[in-house]
């Protein structure tokens, strides 16, 4: 009976040995899965920022560029104002430059 006492709590000894080994592996695995998987994340993110500036970037250009066509506009447009003729004033009892009959 000792001897198969010992020989089961040998084997017991044993199998929970095998299941701790088992059980620090599979740990190790997801400890090196998880790793992998924050890295890819972290670069995906970091590929998320780049692509979020380049994009502000693209927008601030956009805008600048279009402010100074509206300011190359105006001053064309200012210009033009400057050189074009009034029009007459019109005084009272003379629409239209006109001479009509008075009430």
């Amino acid at each position: 009976e000792r001897r198969e006492s010992k020989r089961k709590l040998s084997k017991e000894m044993a199998e929970k040995a095998t299941r701790e080994l088992e059980k620090m592996q599979l740990q190790e695995k997801a400890e090196v899965k998880y790793k992998e998987w924050l890295k890819k994340k972290r670069a995906e993110e970091a590929e998320k920022k780049k692509k979020e500036k380049e994009k502000e970037k693209e927008r601030e250009a956009e805008l600048q560029e279009k402010k100074t066509r509206s300011e190359k506009i105006f001053k064309e447009w200012l210009q033009n104002a400057r050189n074009k003729p009034r029009p007459v004033l019109n005084g009272y009892g003379f629409p239209h430059g006109k001479s009509t009959g008075l009430y």
